[in-house]
């Protein structure tokens, strides 16, 4: 499993085949010929040939079960969520992602369990980067991606990402074209990547990750959200030797013992090394593995809960793929255990039920911590020290963002509605203010009566249109310039405050989408 530029790492198989072939390109299975047919044409307008077929939700074509990442047939038909319900759960994201900040710091639970539900699928890719810490990180360096785009990359790095650009999710419509903007996009994502961590170069397992966030965000952001998982979530899973997908494998067989003592044992017995069946599945986030369905909603809690919803899946395809004396029984060998893991039988795979088993596995983040100390201390007793020296790992995106500075900018909604600085808005006037509030006001407008009724008329006005009322002076009745009135006469600087706030509110209310992240 060591690392040079031409070594030996994990491919992913097409449909059953093996995990084998070099750490920075696939070596062609027995499907891949199909695909490398399929994936051959050369332009977007030979592409078209394939608008004629239909394409599910996803952006599969839809026939095209036996490719690579394309969604199970047997699993094909979803359990559709009313729309009443999801334009509910978009309603209450909406609200969540226009105020993100004060939900982590209060409501983070409450984030956890919209995730287990599943995050709408009109903003899963802005949730996504909001969970991940990568839209913070855009904020953070502007103008970084662009920057690395322009620049030609490392020759070396170039040609291995080219090479491996059609053989992700080849039947999809976003992929389906050689040289088309969905592989020119893969391609920018992957070479940034070489360019902002050279010390860790290109490993071939990153371009499906790479491949679904292009699915759902533009490549900048695409970009940001790779780092932040290659950093935060899965540190050191793509760097030299592979030392810490190796840990995992260790972590994840100690856990089997305690899921499923009978898969564990025969397992053991069979001598079958982790590497074996759980380096894809890791590595790739099961995003080779698994229905298109519930691939996303692995990835939607994987995004809030971190490393431990990977373990957890892995857990419950091995505890019901082995778990039972009559399952063992069929898998006399090694060749037939792995061929039982490689082909999973597609009811522990469906959505609904695999989402339930994840959610319900008592793994936490404290034991996997601790069996990660007890394989640490093992590899060095018998091997010595870790080579790589990846930061820690960090369990979600509450920990990702306590993690952050303390002068963290505070993450801003852009208004999807634009108005000039001078528009008047309306809105901002329906607000009623609270009462305490009212009483300071008459109190100080009381203090300052005697000078407002020496005033003429005209002259308050101005002073109205001064102080910044949204209501134009013209608009005003001689009613409304009376000294009696309300707040919008006074003023007083210390009174216009509630006036910005309530201003403020109701720009930010108007706030259903950002054009920059919400990418469909």
């Amino acid at each position: 499993m060591a690392k040079s530029s031409g070594e030996n790492g994990p491919r992913a198989p097409a449909a059953g085949g093996s995990l084998s072939g070099t750490r920075e390109s696939l070596a062609q299975g027995p499907d891949a010929a199909a695909a490398d047919e399929l994936s051959s044409l050369g332009s977007d307008s030979e592409a078209n040939g394939f608008a004629e077929r239909r394409i599910d939700k996803f952006g599969f074509i839809v026939g095209s079960q036996g490719a690579e990442g394309a969604p199970c047939p047997l699993l094909h038909r979803l359990e559709e969520v009313p729309l009443e319900v999801l334009r509910q759960r978009e309603s209450k994201w909406l609200d969540m992602l226009n105020n993100w900040d004060k939900w982590m710091a209060k409501k983070h639970k409450k984030i956890r369990l919209r995730c287990q539900k599943g995050i709408p699928p009109s903003l899963r890719g802005r949730a996504w980067q909001y969970l991940s810490g990568g839209k913070v990180k855009l904020q953070q360096n502007p103008g970084k991606f662009d920057e690395l785009d322009m620049s030609p990359g490392d020759p070396k790095w170039l040609d291995v990402i080219e090479r491996d650009l059609h053989r992700q999710f080849p039947f999809h419509e976003m992929f389906v074209s050689r040289g088309g903007h969905g592989q020119q996009d893969l391609f920018r994502v992957l070479k940034a990547y070489t360019l902002y961590r050279p010390e860790e170069g290109y490993c071939q397992a990153q371009a499906p990750i790479a491949a679904v966030l292009l699915m759902h965000m533009p490549a900048e952001q695409a970009f940001w959200c790779l780092v932040q998982i290659c950093e935060k979530y899965l540190p050191g899973y793509y760097s030299e030797k592979l030392e810490a997908i190796q840990l995992d494998g260790e972590i994840l067989f100690s856990l089997l013992q305690k899921v499923s003592p009978v898969a564990h044992k025969h397992l053991s017995r069979q001598k079958i090394d982790p590497l074996l069946y759980m380096t894809e599945w890791f590595m790739c986030a099961f995003a080779r593995t698994l229905p298109w369905s519930s691939v996303l909603r692995v990835w939607d809690m994987f995004f809030c809960e971190g490393v431990k919803i990977i373990f957890r899946v892995g857990l419950v395809l091995l505890k019901h793929a082995l778990g039972s004396p009559e399952k063992v029984k069929a898998c006399q060998g090694q060749y037939e255990t792995i061929e039982r893991l490689r082909s999973l039988s597609p009811k522990i795979m469906q959505e609904a039920f695999l989402v339930q088993e994840v959610v319900e596995l008592p793994v936490t983040e404290r034991q996997i911590e601790r069996e990660h100390l007890i394989q640490l201390r093992r590899w060095q007793e018998t091997r010595g020290e870790l080579q790589c020296r990846s930061p820690p790992r960090l369990h979600g995106a509450k920990a990702i963002l306590d993690a952050e500075p303390a002068p963290r900018p505070a993450l801003q909604p852009s208004p999807s509605i634009r108005l000039p600085p001078d528009a008047p808005f309306p809105s901002s006037k329906a607000k009623p203010k609270p009462p305490k509030q009212v009483q300071k006001e008459q109190r100080k407008r009381t203090k300052a009566s005697g000078q407002l009724d020496k005033t003429p008329a005209p002259n308050q006005a101005m002073v109205v249109a001064a102080a910044g009322d949204t209501c134009p002076p013209q608009a005003m009745s001689p009613k409304d310039l009376a000294p009696q009135d309300p707040a919008p006469q006074d003023p007083a600087p210390q009174d216009l405050a509630p006036q910005d706030s309530a201003h403020h509110h109701s720009q930010e209310s108007l706030t259903s989408q950002e054009s920059e992240d919400t990418y469909l």
